[in-house]
């Protein structure tokens, strides 16, 4: 099928990822080879317990809502709100934390079931 639609697909809650407030949620694979695949989903962030997570593949995130704080392994440091994107190099390290909530949209290179 060369075109795949999901409606309402920012209404479901993602599934749980790590501690009790990290949820993400794979929503499209590319079909090609898994070392070329490209998937998309939902990243969200309650307030709580921070996310410190290594990335192992390039992804970029654009934030939907709410708020997140996210810094690298250098200290560099972004209060995010609705509308920010950014770039995730293979191999840095970020943590994620938020006031209250926040949802992302992501693309990485990576194959589904392996962020």
């Amino acid at each position: 099928m060369p075109m795949t639609f999901k409606a309402g697909a920012s209404s479901v809650k993602p599934p749980l990822l790590a501690n009790d407030n990290a949820f993400l949620g794979d929503l499209m694979t590319s079909e090609t080879e898994p070392e070329l695949q490209i998937t998309s989903g939902f990243y969200r962030q309650e307030k709580g317990t921070p996310l410190v997570y290594t990335y192992t593949y390039d992804e970029m995130k654009i934030i939907l809502e709410g708020h997140f704080t996210m810094e690298d392994e250098t200290g560099y440091k972004v209060d995010a709100v609705p509308g920010d994107s950014f770039y995730f190099k293979k191999g840095c390290t970020i943590t994620f934390t938020s006031p209250d909530y926040g949802l992302a949209f992501f693309v990485g290179r990576r194959p589904a079931g392996s962020g």
